[in-house]
């Protein structure tokens, strides 16, 4: 299988997933302090909520920007890893938007979608099973 087909291995996954944590530790970091400044204290009442599905809409943003423009994040670029679709082709904004959700909610269900590469024969985390999305190796540059 060519380098770039072969389904990345889970540790590396895992792997990127912690520094993408970590990406997203200062990501947060300023949107929230871009809403603070806007906005004001965020810390009770109707603007909490407001302010907790702002930063989903931005950690989203960020890895649906990524994955359609290039199937990478930057921690997936570091580690050598790449999204596909069917085919191996790119993520439509679509479809990359999906996996956004799907990887969110199941990150939220106890990390159900993440717990489930243990067993899945392939070990793809269970949002890439069901929208037939991969991870591949993919050189670094």
């Amino acid at each position: 299988m060519p380098h770039g087909n072969a389904n990345a291995r889970l540790w590396p996954r895992f792997g990127a997933f912690v520094y993408d944590g970590m990406l997203m530790f200062g990501l947060t970091f300023v949107a929230s302090w871009a809403f603070t400044v806007l906005l004001g204290d965020a810390t009770h009442g109707p603007l909490r909520v407001v302010y907790q599905l702002y930063l989903v809409v931005v950690a989203g943003a960020y890895f649906v920007y990524c994955w359609h423009r290039t199937g990478q994040t930057l921690a997936m670029k570091t580690w050598g890893l790449r999204v596909v679709g069917p085919a191996g082709r790119p993520l439509s904004i679509g479809r990359a938007t999906l996996r956004y959700v799907l990887a969110l909610a199941g990150l939220l269900a106890f990390g159900l979608t993440f717990w489930w590469a243990l067993l899945d024969r392939e070990r793809q985390f269970l949002h890439d099973r069901v929208l037939r999305t991969r991870v591949v190796r993919a050189p670094t540059s």
